[in-house]
């Protein structure tokens, strides 16, 4: 399986244990700067960039057994046997593909909204959204959210997703290769198939929002039979990024404990 070396932001003192944080589909490291620098205070923090996401090399196979063997470069590149794990949806499927298959290398490991199951869900219509924007007709980012609004509704999601077009060379562009994701967001919704493999029975935290649905313990307990779960309140499936200091307490409460 051809890797790809990631691109990663690194924080907090080298003496602390280590904490790998993955990012979810469209996402990139710097949606994660800000409890990353909370979490640096108490971990030696690597934020780490997706391949096909933010500085990273973009490559055609996008799917977990792929990204998951990223990681595991990335850990060997970095001479660390083993790490605590957070992954934030996409991020959480890859992070417990490699507990799954390298439990060896996994401290502790922390799931925030999602879980080792298919979703219905599809992406398609974003994704060909993003690639219908006329971008030489663009002159700044307020432009290019008016013109997505009717596709993409929701508000808070668009600008989101518009932290992936950059401005070069005198005109807009993605910095995600859009007919790479059309192709591979079917990988992103599935999960590999994981009925031959050992359930991995190390410290698990699957962390939800109390308004999203994407975790049922009855989807996870077979594979994760040491799984907690906490539900944050006044949270959706960015919970992380609704309640950074809820969620940074979880975390660290989670991490530090023996």
């Amino acid at each position: 399986m051809e890797t790809v070396d990631l691109a990663f932001e690194e924080l907090g003192p080298g003496n602390k244990a280590s904490l790998l944080i993955l990012h979810g589909f469209f996402a990139s490291s710097r949606n994660w700067r800000k409890i990353a620098e909370n979490l640096s205070a108490t971990f030696h923090v690597y934020v780490l960039d997706i391949r096909n996401h933010g500085a990273s090399p973009h490559h055609g196979t996008m799917d977990y057994p792929a990204m998951a063997a990223d990681v595991l470069r990335f850990l060997d590149a970095q001479n660390l046997h083993t790490a605590h794990v957070l992954g934030h949806s996409m991020g959480g499927k890859i992070a417990m593909w490699l507990a799954l298959n390298h439990a060896e290398r996994m401290n502790k490991l922390i799931v925030v909204d999602i879980a080792p199951k298919s979703y219905t869900h599809s992406f398609n219509t974003i994704i060909q959204a993003l690639i219908d924007l006329p971008l030489t007709d663009v002159h700044n980012r307020k432009q290019a959210d008016t013109l997505l609004a009717n596709a993409i509704p929701e508000a808070d999601y668009r600008q989101f997703l518009l932290q992936n077009l950059i401005f070069a060379n005198g005109c807009y562009n993605w910095r995600v290769d859009l007919e790479v994701f059309l192709l591979t967001a079917p990988n992103i919704a599935a999960f590999p198939n994981a009925v031959n493999l050992v359930a991995y029975n190390g410290k698990t935290l699957f962390v939800a929002g109390e308004h999203s649905k994407y975790v049922v313990p009855a989807d996870i307990t077979g594979l994760f039979p040491a799984a907690e779960f906490i539900t944050i309140a006044q949270a959706g499936h960015w919970v992380h990024a609704q309640r950074p200091d809820v969620f940074t307490e979880v975390v660290e409460n989670f991490l530090q404990r023996g």
